[in-house]
């Protein structure tokens, strides 16, 4: 009878315990997917989703080079001269206003709508280049393409000369994993809302 109770207080307190270990699991396990949201948010979503279907780039692309550019800031601008939410310098959006054919002011790069067009035309003029390889094409929209095409052609870091088996530059190196981190991120997190929209 003494064995039975000790059995059966121990399995209360391990049934006790498994359900403490499930509510904290859960806790964490929610409570991280929130904090993930809050860091990696869906911002300007149709301007966004508009830019990708029109220059055939994946939404989820889009969002990860938006985020890890500027964190979605508009005003942002780098020491190396770049403005906007996308990042571009003006030397890259004029050269890529020869393939739209319009003509904008520079600080048009502060407008999303525009920035976010003009990431997308970008990236989708890198992946035509360099054969839809996306690291290929986001350590270009990084280092520049002339820089990309230079490493392609060293077969320490390209053994087809088409796609990037090693990036040299520790920078753009660090930027492309990053870029690929945050697409991994926001395909699990926005899953449905990535896959309705393309």
């Amino acid at each position: 009878m003494k064995n039975r109770r000790k059995r059966i207080a121990a399995s209360k307190l391990a049934a006790l315990t498994l359900c403490f270990v499930l509510l904290i699991g859960s806790a964490v396990f929610f409570g991280g997917r929130a904090v993930f949201h809050a860091v990696f948010p869906l911002e300007y979503t149709e301007e966004v989703e508009a830019a990708a279907e029109e220059y055939d780039v994946p939404p989820v692309l889009l969002y990860a080079v938006l985020h890890t550019e500027s964190g979605f800031d508009p005003d942002a601008e780098s020491d190396a001269g770049a403005l906007g939410i996308a990042q571009i310098t003006p030397e890259t959006f004029e050269w890529l206003q020869t393939k739209t054919g319009e003509t904008l002011p520079t600080d048009a790069l502060y407008e999303p709508e525009t920035a976010i067009r003009y990431s997308a035309a970008f990236l989708s003029l890198l992946l035509s280049e360099f054969d839809g390889d996306i690291p290929t094409a986001v350590a270009a929209y990084h280092a520049g393409r002339g820089q990309v095409n230079a490493w392609l052609s060293d077969t320490r870091y390209s053994a087809d000369g088409k796609t990037l088996i090693d990036i040299p530059a520790r920078g753009t190196n660090h930027y492309v994993y990053k870029v690929q981190r945050a697409m991994r991120i926001y395909q699990n997190l926005y899953k449905e809302e990535l896959n309705s929209n393309g």
